[in-house]
């Protein structure tokens, strides 16, 4: 999948004193908070990560709470979906209105009723939403289908 990437990054993760000990679990710590959501400055949600402690001497920050500061390096994994790139995911949910979407087992996507293609008309068989193509019967987009859409923004 393209909207997954591997992204290098230098960081300086800040760890309280009383943690001083135990500096690899701080950081481990630190670093679980970023995951499965999106951070700004990676431009995407972290998904996975692995570091290395770069500087085994770490540099106390001056302040009220002085905080620990350590150089890491981090490979992190990345979902960045962008405009235009073509995304699978499994259909939770079908109204009238729209197909809902979990994307990677996390993400959620809502294709709604103008981005459905004209193809698909929305009908209620064996009291189970569904979208129907008007050309293959056997075409159908229900729960449970894995289908593949665009990104549009």
């Amino acid at each position: 999948m393209e909207c997954l990437k591997v992204s290098e990054a230098k960081m300086v993760v800040y760890v309280h004193p009383s943690k001083s000990t135990k500096i690899y679990d701080a950081v481990l710590r630190e670093l679980s908070s970023l995951l499965f959501k999106f951070d700004e400055n990676f431009d995407g949600v972290v998904l996975a990560y692995e570091f290395d402690i770069l500087d085994k001497s770490a540099k106390i920050l001056s302040g009220i709470h002085p905080y620990i500061g350590v150089r890491i390096k981090a490979k992190l994994l990345l979902f960045s979906p962008k405009p235009d790139m073509l995304l699978e995911g499994r259909v939770v949910k079908v109204t009238q209105g729209s197909i809902h979407v979990i994307v990677l087992g996390f993400a959620s996507a809502v294709i709604t009723e103008e981005e459905i293609r004209d193809e698909f008309v929305y009908k209620i068989k064996h009291e189970e939403e569904v979208f129907s193509s008007k050309f293959h019967k056997h075409h159908t987009i229900k729960v449970g289908t894995m289908i593949r859409f665009l990104v549009k923004r």
